[in-house]
């Protein structure tokens, strides 16, 4: 178990994951380098740093975290669950367990599909491992929105009858794979989930598998509050769940690097005095 689980490897979460270890807290860093900031061509306003690229910036920052003695673990959280004491946060497969969560992951939310939070584990899902061999030998749909949907899709292709691929063709997809232009809509189904709607056409599925380069809130974790598109907190960053923290862009305007570095040591700073 960490002490700290950073969500987002951005400014905030670096921030927050170096000042952690000054601590001396354990922390895991849980997101990948995809954001708005690694295709800035040069950031001007970061105190002491002008002129820097947004992937020279972010690299620097994972540097110095890593060689305090963070971990890093790319890829995105499906959900995280309040365990009493403790929190656990699905990757993928895997479960990673922390005492207290901070939660940096920018201000970008995804449009969820309509039919998609009804039905979620009831025919949609959002990790392939984790469920793919309930749909051995059937019909499924991937909707592809983020890095980690080739990966996936190419896993399913294993187990099922058939996948159809809702993104754009990637030579790394196997070859069993069928690749679909259209545009998905929504997802069809009452009580589950039976198939979805693309260009117009409504195509039917066992189950639809969503892979995106992060969560919706609402699908991430229940009962934080928030001031419509950001996450509500106090001075010392607290969410309004006990041992959630946030920081970063999640948490309001202005969407500045100097704003989150900031947010992410405070928040960093208040979770390790809880842990004493």
């Amino acid at each position: 178990m960490f002490d700290i689980a950073v969500i987002g490897a951005g400014p905030a979460g670096y921030s927050a994951a170096i000042n952690a270890r000054k601590r001396g807290k354990t922390v895991v860093v849980i997101g990948q380098n995809t954001g708005w900031l690694t295709r800035a061509e040069s950031i001007e306003n970061y105190p002491g740093m002008p002129g820097v690229s947004g992937a020279q910036m972010l690299e620097a920052m994972s540097a110095q975290a890593l060689a305090l003695g963070a971990q890093l673990r790319p890829g995105v959280v499906h959900q995280i669950i309040p365990m009493g004491e403790s929190f656990a946060m699905s990757l993928g497969a895997d479960f990673i367990e922390a005492q207290r969560v901070i939660l940096c992951t920018g201000a970008r939310q995804p449009r969820l599909l309509p039919g998609e939070e009804k039905l979620l584990g009831r025919g949609v899902s959002y990790c392939g491992t984790c469920d793919g061999m309930l749909y051995r030998g059937k019909r499924v749909a991937v909707v592809a929105q983020g890095p980690e949907a080739v990966n996936e899709a190419n896993f399913l292709a294993g187990l099922c009858q058939s996948v159809s691929y809702f993104g754009r063709a990637d030579d790394a997809l196997d070859s069993r794979i069928e690749v679909r232009s259209e545009k998905v809509e929504r997802i069809l189904g009452d009580a589950h989930a039976s198939g979805l709607c693309a260009g117009g056409e409504e195509m039917p599925f066992d189950g639809v598998f969503i892979f995106r380069e992060a969560m919706a809130l609402s699908s991430l974790i229940a009962g934080v509050e928030t001031d419509g598109a950001f996450i509500r907190v106090d001075r010392q960053m607290r969410t309004s769940l006990p041992g959630v923290f946030a920081a970063g862009d999640c948490t309001g305007l202005p969407l500045q690097v100097a704003k989150a570095v900031g947010e992410g040591c405070i928040a960093a700073l208040a979770a390790a005095q809880e842990l004493g």
